[in-house]
């Protein structure tokens, strides 16, 4: 039996169905009446007994609740409950996810290789963000990612839950090793060595591993299945595509040395789903990045693609129509294989296969590109947009470039007369890219800003 909900959460939340137990923390359903949202609120199960110890809670708590990342569910309060004294405990208020988790989904079957590189790069880059506010996770498992309702990207997206037993990174390791779920458990986890990154990442390799083939690497009882990462690697069969099965292989190597980091995880991790888009044609390798996996984790890492559009750059849209005389202007994200639109001015047309995107040029060589008249441009031949607006003509575009170098999309103006755009015009087109960067950058920031507490 769950124990009962303490005054002080009871009193600022309405407490609904259990949805969640263990043998740390219960998790309940329940709603916001202020902000008028779903919540799901994890009360611990453990208390703490001496003052030092809620201080520690505390301030791990806030740490975690500081934490925003598209592949971790947020947290909007945590605190430790003192109503009795003589037994505080620590309580989690987090986003209700709508969804299942990896755990149910795998019931129905395992996942693509290219879903579960996908879905590994996002969770890589949670756990790279985990890691550089000084904490590990340290229960990497199937229960333990939330799988979002698809958006538009039509991606397998996910999200890192139960911070539970979370841990400071530095902090000395328990004396036994069945902290965390045991078929997860790194080989040094299981030898009682303290705490690193490399634990998290060898976890995930192993969630990932299970994923793509619906098997436990290391079934059997605790002492059974801790013990054998120990003598052996888990095995890889045939049917996982090469160059994942190599990701998969590093991240689970049993030396945490030869591990790659949470962020060169995600960025292998992308470079198996290109692999895959690759040798199922799907992208032509013509029009990919020369660093076309790290694009894609700056793609992930701007976190647009399942958001609506903010005002902000729909007002941009608004200026560079006046500004540049023109009927329409698209802004653009270029995902693995497709191109998304931010803002696509009313056409019938949400995103168009990477193989026919307008900005797909734009995105491999980092410079955008003119045309007078479009159905005399080869580029062009059988384009969605045009097919949806035949009367289409001039186009002009310039890159979408994050801070750090990479082109992840484009913003475009086209005319429904013939024309040749002039150099200001291009300028022009360039300094509003810039602006539509800063807009999405300052989202970002401003998100963080406000889970900073």
């Amino acid at each position: 039996m769950p124990q009962p909900v303490p005054p002080a959460v009871a009193g600022r939340y309405r407490i609904g169905e259990v949805i969640g137990r263990g043998g740390r923390a219960t998790v309940y359903e329940a709603h916001d009446p202020l902000l008028g949202r779903k919540v799901a609120l994890k009360l611990s199960t453990a208390t703490a007994t001496s003052p030092e110890e809620v201080r520690l809670q505390q301030a791990e708590a806030r740490l975690i609740a500081g934490l925003d990342h598209f592949a971790l569910t947020t947290l909007y309060d945590a605190g430790v409950d003192v109503g009795d004294p003589e037994q505080p405990r620590i309580y989690l208020v987090m986003e209700r996810v709508p969804g299942s988790d990896l755990r149910q989904r795998l019931r129905e079957g395992v996942l693509t290789p290219a879903q579960a590189a996908t879905l590994g790069s996002d969770l890589a880059q949670g756990l790279e963000a985990v890691h550089e506010a000084g904490f590990l996770h340290r229960d990497v498992k199937p229960a333990n990612v939330l799988l979002v309702r698809r958006g538009p990207s039509s991606r397998i997206r996910g999200k890192l839950t139960d911070f539970g037993i979370s841990t400071i990174i530095g902090a000395a390791g328990d004396s036994e090793f069945t902290t965390g779920t045991v078929a997860y458990l790194a080989p040094e986890q299981v030898l009682g060595q303290d705490p690193t990154p490399a634990w998290d990442v060898y976890a995930l390799g192993l969630v990932l591993l299970e994923a793509v083939t619906g098997v436990v690497a290391f079934p059997g009882d605790v002492e059974e299945s801790a013990l054998a990462r120990l003598d052996r690697d888990p095995e890889i069969p045939d049917s996982v595509p090469e160059v994942l099965a190599r990701v998969l292989r590093s991240m689970t190597a049993r030396d945490p040395a030869d591990r790659p980091t949470a962020a060169e995880a995600s960025v292998a991790l992308q470079d198996a789903f290109v692999a895959g888009l690759v040798e199922a044609r799907r992208v032509d390798p013509d029009v990919l990045a020369d660093a076309e996996p790290e694009r894609l984790a700056a793609v992930r890492r701007v976190s647009v693609l399942d958001t609506r559009t903010d005002e902000a750059v729909e007002r941009i849209v608004r200026l560079a129509r006046r500004l540049l005389g023109v009927p329409l202007v698209l802004v653009s994200i270029v995902d693995g294989d497709r191109e998304w639109f931010l803002s696509h001015g009313g056409l019938d047309v949400a995103q168009v296969p990477r193989n026919a995107s307008f900005a797909a040029e734009t995105v491999s060589t980092g410079k955008g590109w003119t045309s007078t008249d479009l159905t005399e441009d080869p580029r062009a031949d059988g384009h969605p947009v045009l097919l949806a607006d035949p009367a289409l003509r001039a186009y002009a575009a310039a890159p979408l470039t994050t801070f750090d170098g990479f082109t992840i999309g484009a913003i475009a103006a086209l005319d429904r007369e013939v024309r040749a755009f002039g150099g200001e015009e291009v300028a022009d087109l360039a300094d509003l890219a810039a602006l539509t960067m800063r807009e999405l950058d300052l989202r970002l920031l401003g998100r963080r800003v406000l889970f900073d507490r």
